[in-house]
Order: structure tokens, then sequence, then C-alpha cells
């Protein structure tokens, strides 16, 4: 199925919005954060969520639906681009807000910030879960096997290119789940 891969990712994703989400509560309640908990989310959003599954998609999956008959230009797959330019928007605005709390212990930019970026990436899994996911499940069923093999390569590319392994990612997802976890107790 040509995006297992991508389901795999999204199932990885969401463990770190969950981690945001409580780590939002800890903020609201008044709580400290410390950067131990901060920078692997910051680099979690860039480097996964953006860098290596959106360039899987918009290197392979994308492409392959363009070449199915779905236009790029319009319709799911424009949307589904200019949902990712705004997941990099607002990462990029979340990183410079955990920056400047991390210095200033000034958290208001940063829960606008990281609530903001769980609405929109729990938004857009649901879009491409329900809908795209499935619309490529039927236009690809005859290039599946080719697409999965361009989504690993992608994958394990950009991964490399990072100096990081997919098992550094799911370890990096439990950490701040037992992490975030503790700072509530």
């Amino acid at each position: 199925m040509s995006t297992a891969s991508l389901r795999r990712d999204h199932e990885l994703i969401e463990k770190v919005i969950k981690a945001m989400e409580s780590t939002i509560q800890l903020l609201n309640d008044g709580n400290q954060i410390p950067e131990s908990i901060l920078l692997p989310v910051i680099d979690f959003s860039k480097n996964i969520t953006d860098i290596c599954h959106h360039s899987k998609e918009e290197k392979s999956l994308f492409p392959a639906l363009e070449q199915a008959g779905l236009p790029s230009n319009m319709g799911p797959i424009a949307m589904m681009l200019l949902d990712h330019q705004r997941s990099r928007e607002i990462g990029t605005e979340m990183e410079e807000s955990a920056k400047e709390y991390l210095s200033s212990g000034d958290s208001i930019k940063l829960i606008s910030d990281m609530q903001q970026y769980v609405e929109h990436i729990t938004e857009h899994i649901w879009k491409e879960n329900n809908k795209l996911f499935m619309m490529a499940e039927a236009r690809l069923q005859y290039v599946s096997t080719k697409v999965d093999k361009e989504l690993n390569e992608i994958e394990k590319s950009k991964l490399k290119d990072l100096g990081k392994s997919r098992e550094h990612y799911e370890q990096l997802a439990e950490h701040l789940t037992r992490d975030v976890s503790q700072q509530g107790s």
C-alpha cells in the first residue's frame, strides 16, 4: 500500500503532538518547561514532520497522484502543499518563541504558537488520512510498489543528511512522552 509509510509517520507525529498538548497545559498551569523538552519538539517538528515526511509526499506521492490525473495546481494536492507551507511557517514561529521562552521565561507566544501548530497538524493529518490517502490508494494501486520504494528512499536519504535515524526519532517521541508526563507530576 503506497501510504503505509506515510501513515506510520502520522502515528509518530501524533505521539509528539500529544506531548505538545501536555506541554501546553503545563505552561498554562505556570510550570517551567526545560530546554530538554522544547528543543526535541522543535527538532522533531522541523526534521521529521517537515524535512522527512513532507518531502516524501512532495517528491513521491504528489507527483504520482499528478501522473494518475490529479492536478497539482488545485484540489487536494494544492491544498496539501499550502498546508505544508503553513506548517513550516508556524514551525519557524514556534522555534523562535521557544528560544524567546528559554531566554526570558515568557510563555505567552510559545503557548499560542504551539497551540496553532498542534491544531494545524492535527487537522492536516486528518485530511490526509481520511481523504488524500484514500484517493491515493485507489489511484496508485498499480504503482504502489514503486511509490513505496521511493518513499523509503526519500526517508533514508533525508535522515542520512540529518545524521539521524528513524529509530532516533521514535525514541525521541517516547522520551518526550515520558519527560512531559514527569514534568506534570
